[in-house]
């Protein structure tokens, strides 16, 4: 029987097929990007240990970019704290004083704020050493924000809002609003907007008609030459993914534009610096309490990095505050797990960071955030050079081109050697 399958666009825009049952030829047609890519599936079986970034890549799937370059959005959380930029003295105007800070913007109309080193006071006019000032906003303009004490000096009907020094941190809390408010002041999150190129990763592979006798389109068998050549395809692009340099430049002897894709190390939103000579378990907890706060990240991320920094972490002798050892198997890697109060970190040594001569760097990288883009999925395409009278060969070239971005950049850190 004759397949007369018709595909009908939907009220909202989506596709449907009717007169004719569903076949992967109407699904790649429809929703090319629906069906997992075999392919990927074969590769992340080689070597994925020496590439962690592209095994990372590759097991969460990519986003189909319509050209090489690619735009997209960051976005992060709304500022937690502000810090005061003039001192505060003890409020003149009954409960109400003006303050200013280093962001004012980020402060909104009934907002609560705790002062981070001030006390606040008992009903009977002593400090309560027990809990912090706590304040109120009652209104913002050009001049500053205005705010009441909510457990300030205590006086005649009016708490009094008490001295708060220069450079204090308010940390913003809850927003608390009357019986009869109906609206609040409003909050609209604005991503960033950025960019990457991709790259065209290219890689050929040959074949004599003697040691393939068989003259035809090339179905994917794993050989060990072509393993090797994509693992060797594979180890370039995770330079390229970590360090690799945005630009798109002429070729003046091709006559054409090339692509070159930005590396996520550049990307990354924190920088934690440490020194060999005062590397120890305390610059562990450090440098995970940098990675898993101030951020909207994940409590599981995962940490690569060279030989001298893995080492470091290797010699360290870990407490019950911290511990190491376990080998944990995730998206097809072995990593030893560092735990902590803060989070976990799955840890892996990259040779990639040796060999871009950062054997003393790493980088933590939460996979949740860790997006690829690509133009052109990775696929094979056959030549028939014998024919072409180029060469009695047959020839398999490997293509893909994409690129990796980095969403909540300050989810992700570079960890550097002063």
């Amino acid at each position: 029987m004759e397949n007369d399958a018709t595909i009908v666009n939907g009220v909202e825009g989506g596709q449907h097929v009717v007169n004719g049952p569903l076949t992967t030829e109407i699904s790649n047609q429809v929703s090319a990007g629906l069906l997992v890519n075999e392919i990927d599936r074969q590769i992340v079986k080689i070597r994925p240990m020496a590439t962690p970034v592209d095994q990372l890549s590759r097991c969460a799937g990519a986003k189909r970019a319509g050209s090489m370059t690619v735009d997209y959005y960051n976005v992060d959380t709304k500022p937690t704290s502000v810090r005061t930029t003039k001192a505060i003295v003890k409020s003149s105007d009954g409960e109400r004083a003006k303050i200013n800070t280093d962001n004012n913007d980020s402060l909104d109309v009934s907002d609560t704020l705790l002062v981070e080193g001030v006390h606040g006071y008992l009903p009977d006019g002593s400090e309560d050493e027990d809990s912090l000032l706590m304040l109120y906003v009652l209104s913002k303009d050009d001049s500053g924000v205005t705010v009441m004490a909510v457990n300030g000096i205590p006086g005649n009907e009016k708490t009094t809002v008490p001295d708060i020094p220069v450079g204090e941190r308010l940390i913003r809390m809850g927003r608390a609003a009357t019986e009869l408010d109906v609206q609040t002041a409003q909050f609209e999150a604005l991503p960033q907007k950025a960019q990457n190129y991709c790259q065209i990763f290219k890689m050929q592979i040959e074949q004599s008609t003697l040691q393939k006798m068989a003259n035809k389109e090339v179905d994917w068998t794993m050989t060990d030459q072509e393993e090797a050549a994509i693992y060797d395809m594979r180890l370039g692009m995770e330079k390229n993914f970590l360090f690799g340099s945005k630009c798109k430049m002429w070729d003046p002897v091709k006559k054409e534009t090339v692509f070159l894709t930005g590396g996520i190390w550049a990307q990354a939103g924190k920088t934690f610096d440490y020194t060999e000579a005062d590397f120890t378990q305390d610059t562990v907890i450090d440098m995970m309490r940098e990675a898993f706060t101030g951020n909207a990240g994940s409590k599981r991320k995962v940490l690569i990095g060279g030989s001298g920094l893995i080492g470091r972490l290797n010699k360290l002798d870990y407490t019950k505050m911290i511990s190491a050892g376990e080998n944990v198997a995730k998206w097809g890697i072995d990593f030893t797990e560092m735990r902590s109060k803060f989070g976990i970190l799955y840890v892996l040594l990259s040779e990639v960071f040796d060999e871009c001569g950062m054997a003393d760097n790493g980088m933590i990288i939460d996979p949740e955030y860790l997006q690829k883009y690509s133009h052109l999925p990775f696929g094979t395409e056959a030549l028939n050079l014998k024919t072409a009278g180029v060469r009695n060969t047959d020839a398999l070239v490997l293509t893909e081109a994409s690129c990796l971005v980095l969403r909540y950049p300050k989810a992700h850190v570079r960890i550097v050697k002063e």
